[in-house]
């Protein structure tokens, strides 16, 4: 019998059944819309923090955003129109089979061949489980040397490629270091651990197309020498010391060893500050 039919009385059952049957309609409307929502959120999230990068790629100088191919020396001028995500790049499979030109010489930092390197001045290391381990290079390391402070993201966090990974401070100045891949953070680390992140990258980081966009080979050498070459002219002052040693060595600890050169300008320079 059912409300409104002649011969239908109310019951203690019936209005337990309804409360129960609406307490369960409505924690499945609640997780649901819950679901959706953090699932939108998300969605503008990670829509915000591409769109946020490609401006700042878009404000970095001509000279800041040269093609991986002509740092090898594949080709003699190209500049990059992908915000060096090499993954979306039509020309990427054409222009690397090229062969790589330029002859290497001692730059006098450490950049180990079993590693690939982000623009914002980190290395990625592929461990052969799959995960990701990431530090800052040498150049930085020798920028910053060891910071007064560093904000490290908690296990679990998710990050997107080139949003801000973790945040250091030395000198009083913020220094905000850019995701080289996309992923979620399983460890952290430090200075002292010589790495900062250990990541379970977002797509599988055997597949040949998740590391892509990273520097590696001949690449590498011509970029760290053109960042050397505006290191020099950033850092060369009236007031300051030489920042290269003898031979073409990069200083260490340049941050406590020319204290009043503009910091904020090559610090944003660096790491991809705009």
């Amino acid at each position: 019998m059912f409300p409104g039919i002649d011969g239908f009385h109310w019951t203690a059952g019936h209005i337990i059944f309804l409360c129960l049957f609406f307490a369960v309609a409505i924690t499945i409307f609640a997780t649901a819309a819950s679901a959706t929502i953090r699932t939108m959120r998300a969605f503008h999230a990670h829509h915000a923090i591409d769109l946020c990068w490609h401006a700042d790629f878009a404000d970095l100088p001509l000279s800041g955003r040269r093609c991986r191919h002509e740092l090898a020396g594949r080709v003699t001028w190209r500049t990059c129109d992908n915000a060096f995500d090499c993954r979306h790049c039509e020309k990427y499979s054409e222009l690397a089979v090229l062969p790589a030109s330029g002859v290497a010489h001692d730059l006098g930092l450490h950049y180990p061949e079993d590693r690939l390197y982000h623009r914002g001045h980190t290395w990625v290391r592929l461990e052969d489980d799959g995960t990701l381990t990431i530090g800052l290079d040498d150049l930085a390391e020798r920028l910053v040397g060891v910071p007064d402070y560093v904000d490290m993201p908690e296990p679990d966090t998710e990050l997107d490629l080139n949003q801000t990974a973790w945040r250091m401070k030395k000198n009083g100045k913020q220094i905000l270091v850019r995701a080289p891949i996309e992923g979620t953070v399983i460890l952290v680390g430090g200075s002292k651990e010589g790495w900062y992140l250990k990541l379970r990258p977002r797509l599988d980081a055997h597949d040949p197309t998740t590391l892509r966009h990273l520097l590696r080979g001949p690449e590498v050498h011509r970029w760290i020498s053109r960042e050397l070459e505006r290191l020099q002219v950033q850092l060369r002052t009236p007031s300051t010391a030489a920042t290269l040693a003898d031979g073409g060595a990069l200083l260490p600890d340049l941050m406590d060893a020319v204290p009043d050169a503009d910091w904020n300008t090559v610090l944003a320079d660096t790491f991809l500050e705009i």
